[in-house]
C-alpha cells in the first residue's frame, strides 16, 4: 500500500493571540510615564514659543514708542517754532499789515462788561423753580 502526503497550506495570518491581563497591567505604568513627559515637553515648547512671540511683539512696541517719540520732539519744535514772538511778529507786519502802535492809540479800557457778581445775579433770576 502506498502512503500519499498531502500539505494543506493553512492561512494563520488572521488569528490574533489575546493579550493576557497581567501584560496589560505591566503596559500601563510606562504609558503613563511616557504621556507624563510628552505633556512635559509640549508645555515647555509651547511656553518656550510664547516667549519668543513677546520677545517680537516688545520689540515693535519699542520700535513704535522710539518713532512716537521722535514725532513728539518734532511736534514740540513744530510748536516752539510756530509760537516764536519773532514770527508772529513778522507775519502780523508782512501778511497783516499791522504797525506798532503810536503812543496814545490805546486806551485802557473799565472792562467793557458787566461784574462777575451781575452775570451770577442774571443768571439766578433767569432760572425757574423746579417743582
Amino acid at each position: 500500500m502506498t502512503e500519499f502526503h498531502t500539505v494543506k497550506r493553512i492561512d494563520n495570518t488572521r488569528l490574533v493571540r489575546p493579550a493576557s491581563p497581567a501584560r496589560l497591567k505591566d503596559l500601563w505604568r510606562p504609558l503613563g510615564v511616557g504621556v507624563a513627559a510628552a505633556m512635559f515637553l509640549l508645555s515647555y515648547a509651547w511656553q518656550h514659543f510664547e516667549y519668543i512671540q513677546l520677545r517680537y511683539r516688545i520689540e515693535g512696541l519699542q520700535l513704535q514708542r522710539a518713532q512716537a517719540t521722535e514725532l513728539n520732539q518734532q511736534l514740540s519744535l513744530e510748536v516752539a517754532a510756530l509760537r516764536s514772538p519773532m514770527r508772529v511778529d513778522s507775519i502780523a507786519r508782512h501778511q497783516l499789515g499791522l504797525t506798532v502802535p503810536v503812543p496814545g492809540q490805546v486806551t485802557p479800557g473799565d472792562g467793557g462788561g458787566p461784574s462777575d457778581a451781575v452775570l451770577a445775579e442774571a443768571r439766578n433770576t433767569l432760572q425757574t423753580p423746579r417743582p
